[in-house]
């Protein structure tokens, strides 16, 4: 996507080597920390079903831990423009993201685990804009489309493994709460890399240019129609949990594979995010449009269908997920000044959690009525996006 007259006018002043470094590191501290949260999360549904819950209780949950965790981003992002102490706030937000996890393996109700999963959410919302704000200055130096990409690939690498750990545990006939205990490993390592990176760059500014770099004071009307676009996106992205309690209920794909169809999600998640980080850099937008059409079509096949069409499913909803998590990220980078980029990471995911809430809510009570209707919405909402982008992107070069 070409910049605009809000965009940064210059790159940052860091090697190229030092910056895929840079990216690298972060990337393998978010290996570990996915391997730790996504295993727990590929369970999750399951694991409340087993507590008790009901699908309506399995949804809110899961979409209330998505708005904590993306609205808590607005002040995070905030707070990180503010005082410029990105370490700090990594720091405590990856501690409660990690940390929460393994204490799933004491909770005996879905109220506690509940609870759990939210704390879990909410450490993620800490210290993702400050993190973001980090990778994506040293991503002007490679490009933003691979910058993100590259970190979601490794991201996702730790996706893949965390849900087969946790496989691996029920094909040993070990329990929900072996698996739990289990991920403390993976988050230990997790922090352990992360202060290496703190080490290697204690100071974030070292990022930066130090050139002024800001070309306006506010946002480009473009930003507001594309929050309301992804918002669209967000609110018919059914979570997993909510896929996950569908898999064991139907009894459509049988328990012990449920963690595999996660990580096969995870595995496309992490193709598609280097894919469409490089097409990303080289036309735009239009490769935001193909991902949401492709991700739609996850809906009929996931509550639909059989072993075989849930599975294609799962590789469609990995593939919105690649999107989301790398492409839509970076089209930020490039809309908003640097001095405001921290709140609008903030912003963005703020409306997405919103929109994730309301949706996560409105589908798990929709499972309990109708699966038809629940399916027409997830898919209507995503592709909703698609004329709203069209039409902005149109206005925006009026």
């Amino acid at each position: 996507m070409k910049s605009q007259s809000y965009a940064i006018s210059e790159s940052c002043d860091i090697s190229t080597s030092a910056a895929t470094k840079f990216v690298v590191l972060i990337g393998v501290v978010s290996l570990f920390s996915d391997l730790t949260y996504e295993g727990a999360r590929s369970v999750t549904g399951p694991f409340l079903a087993v507590l008790g819950a009901s699908g309506t209780v399995v949804g809110v949950v899961a979409g209330l831990g998505e708005l904590v965790g993306y609205a808590l981003r607005l002040a995070s992002g905030y707070f990180a423009d503010k005082t410029q102490r990105y370490w700090a706030i990594v720091f405590l937000g990856y501690g409660l993201n990690l940390l929460a996890v393994p204490l799933l393996a004491l909770a005996g109700h879905w109220e506690v685990a509940a609870v759990l999963m939210v704390a879990e959410r909410m450490g993620k919302a800490i210290r993702t804009p400050a993190r973001d704000v980090m990778l994506s200055c040293a991503s002007d130096t490679i490009g933003r489309g691979w910058g993100f990409g590259l970190h979601e690939a490794l991201d996702q690498i730790g996706a893949i493994c965390g849900p087969l750990v946790v496989a691996a545990v029920f094909f040993s006939r070990g329990t929900y709460e072996a698996g739990f205990a289990l991920l403390l490993i993976p988050a230990v390592i997790a922090l352990s890399v992360l202060f290496t990176a703190y080490r290697l760059y204690p100071r974030p500014h070292d990022l930066e240019s130090a050139a002024i770099k800001l070309a306006g004071k506010g946002y480009p009307s473009f930003f507001w129609w594309y929050l309301a676009a992804i918002g669209c996106v967000a609110a018919g992205f059914a979570d997993f949990p909510l896929v996950a309690y569908h898999f064991k209920k139907a009894a459509s794909v049988p328990e012990h594979w449920i963690p595999i169809f996660y990580s096969v999600a995870m595995g496309v998640d992490a193709i598609a995010a280097l894919i469409f980080g490089r097409i990303f850099d080289r036309i735009g937008i239009p490769v935001l449009i193909a991902a949401f059409v492709l991700s739609s079509l996850f809906a009929p096949l996931v509550f639909m269908g059989g072993f075989q069409a849930a599975l294609v499913g799962m590789a469609l909803w990995g593939v919105g997920m690649g999107a989301q998590e790398s492409i839509v990220r970076a089209a930020i980078a490039g809309i908003v000044p640097r001095n405001r980029l921290g709140f609008a990471f903030g912003l963005f995911n703020t409306v997405y959690g919103v929109a994730w809430f309301a949706g996560s809510a409105l589908m798990g009570t929709l499972y309990d009525i109708s699966l038809i209707i629940l399916v027409i919405f997830s898919v209507a909402a995503q592709l909703i996006a698609v004329p709203v982008i069209l039409w902005s992107q149109r206005g925006s070069h009026s």
